[in-house]
């Protein structure tokens, strides 16, 4: 009698934690990936504002290169303080006011009349917004609310970014050659606003806010209480996670990443393939078609990172991204072929493929962390980024083409696949054995 009741007073305390047909995990998913849609409006018009900017107001394309450079920067050095921010004040409160300051940041832009207002407002607000807004907010999510499917959830919501890629990129082009850039930057900050009451009445902080368990598990987590000192918090866990060599090797990685992609496709595929006389619809075309099939590689990355190493598979990507850099400037024409179009798919199988296994390995060497460490390896991705976006515009006025930048961009992928291979397997912690006692 003693064994059933014990039994049954276990089996009471199981239903406190609730278990819906279709897991609230899912629903919190499904708002994430929608959210990050709506704010990725703004990561599609950079590349499409450089000759409409520079023809109205004479702007060099490295001083507007310079205003995208802060924007990829902030974006980055600020996902770890945003990853420590919503510790403290919750993933609902500091998504709401990202968005909200994306949105002003662009507004602003329609009236500005010199080049340090495009560095404020497009550079420094958007940029501050949308670093909020950060994969930073992705790896959050995913490891509150998922213990099973954690790569395949990260790969989708990765490609969130690719998928509003595809949904405004096509749309703003075509506002930007017919109506000029300012309606384009009117309805980003549209898109924007528009995802702020999706957020704040479905967007929940915890599994316990609705009285369940993260995905995959059965053990109920509470809440944790407000973590206080979110700077604090974040430079301290910076300080310790670079005494560690993954930390500097995942960071280095990253920073080839963001080069090769933010700082030099997304920026300035548009204006090089101008350069060729390819008319700016149908490279933004091209662009967005990268989105398509970067949702499928992403997606697909996410399903491998939970079935391989995830340091091979970071060596592969970037090897395959950079034998595609080191062809593009032969396959750049007035109209599309077909090898410009094998690129584009390729391209765009690779495209953010490296995040589901760098989060991976943050995870695994950083653990309770890793949702600030992958901010911070994020930040070097976003200066790697800023630092292309600068120097592209630079070698285009200096050397009148694009070519030395994919060149060296190609390069530098085949650095990234050397420094990912010599990422060190983390030793399985011992078990020890269990001494009978005497």
């Amino acid at each position: 009698m003693t064994q059933t009741s014990e039994t049954l007073g276990t089996e009471d305390q199981q239903p406190a934690v609730r278990r819906p047909r279709l897991h609230r995990a899912w629903f919190v998913a499904a708002v994430t990936f929608v959210t990050i849609i709506g704010s990725a409006a703004f990561a599609s018009l950079p590349g499409l504002l450089i000759d409409p900017l520079h023809q109205e107001f004479h702007w060099s394309r490295g001083l507007i290169g310079f205003a995208v450079s802060v924007n990829l920067a902030l974006y980055g050095l600020t996902a770890p303080f945003a990853a420590a921010l919503m510790d403290r004040f919750g993933i609902r409160r500091v998504v709401a006011v990202a968005l909200t300051v994306i949105a002003v940041g662009s507004l602003l832009t329609v009236w500005m009349t010199a080049a340090w207002q495009l560095v404020l407002y497009w550079g420094l607000l958007v940029g501050l917004g949308s670093g909020s807004m950060a994969l930073a907010f992705a790896a959050t999510v995913t490891n509150r609310w998922f213990t099973a499917k954690r790569g395949l959830v990260t790969g989708v919501l990765t490609a969130a970014g690719a998928s509003g890629q595809l949904v405004f990129l096509p749309g703003l082009s075509w506002l930007v050659t017919h109506h000029g850039w300012r309606p384009a930057a009117v309805t980003v900050a549209l898109a924007a606003l528009s995802v702020v009451p999706l957020v704040w009445l479905l967007l929940r902080d915890h599994p316990a806010d609705v009285g369940t368990a993260p995905y995959g598990s059965a053990v109920f987590v509470p809440k944790p209480p407000p973590a206080t000192g979110a700077a604090r918090r974040t430079v301290t866990v910076l300080v310790k996670a670079a005494r560690t060599g993954p930390f500097w090797l995942l960071a280095g990685t990253f920073a080839i990443c963001g080069a090769s992609t933010n700082g030099l496709v997304k920026t300035h595929f548009v204006p090089a393939a101008h350069d060729h006389h390819m008319p700016v619809t149908m490279a933004a075309s091209l662009l967005a078609v990268i989105g398509v099939f970067d949702i499928v590689g992403t997606i697909a990355s996410g399903w491998f990172t939970d079935r391989f190493e995830s340091r091979r598979l970071l060596a592969i990507y970037y090897a395959l991204r950079g034998i595609s850099l080191l062809f593009l400037p032969l396959l750049l024409h007035p109209s599309i072929h077909p090898p410009m179009v094998l690129f584009i798919v390729f391209y765009g199988l690779d495209w953010v493929a490296t995040v589901p296994p760098t989060i991976s390995l943050c995870r695994e060497y950083y653990g309770e962390d890793s949702a600030i460490v992958f901010g911070w390896v994020l930040a070097s991705h976003q200066v790697g980024a800023a630092l292309v976006a600068f120097l592209g515009g630079l070698a285009r006025d200096v050397f009148g083409s694009y070519d030395v930048v994919w060149y060296a961009s190609g390069a530098l992928c085949a650095v990234a696949a050397l420094m990912a291979l010599v990422i060190r397997q983390r030793p399985a912690v011992p078990v020890m054995p269990v001494v009978p006692a005497a």
